[in-house]
């Protein structure tokens, strides 16, 4: 069965396992930060994803999707280039615009509940 095919189904986030996700090392500024994610759901055409996903303490940088998520534990200030610097933790919702360029630097490690389009 697919992600697609799935029935209605509920996740605690907090006790979800992931799984290993790899980390390009050109994009770690500082730190030793590990990625780890689970894609929960997944449109037939491939162009929406909903799933949660965790990175540990550390300094990197991102190029962005259009992403709306929300930190469920952890901390982190994440910069946009030529935009904003937003410090967020537990209960945060933020957007991110596709083509973003960010700098995460992680606190504490932080776990989060996601839908990207792409």
């Amino acid at each position: 069965m697919t992600t697609m095919d799935r029935p209605s189904f509920a996740v605690h986030i907090p006790d979800a396992e992931l799984e290993p996700e790899p980390l390009d090392p050109a994009q770690i500024v500082s730190g030793d930060p590990v990625v780890s994610g689970k894609v929960l759901w997944e449109s037939a055409d491939g162009t929406q994803v909903r799933g949660i996903w965790q990175i540990t303490p550390g300094v990197v940088t991102d190029t962005e999707a259009d992403e709306l998520f929300v930190v469920v534990s952890g901390r982190a200030t994440v910069e946009v280039e030529g935009g904003d610097t937003m410090e967020l933790g537990p209960g945060d919702a933020c957007v991110l615009r596709e083509g973003d360029r960010t700098t995460w630097t992680v606190h504490e490690t932080l776990r989060k509940a996601y839908h990207i389009c792409l």
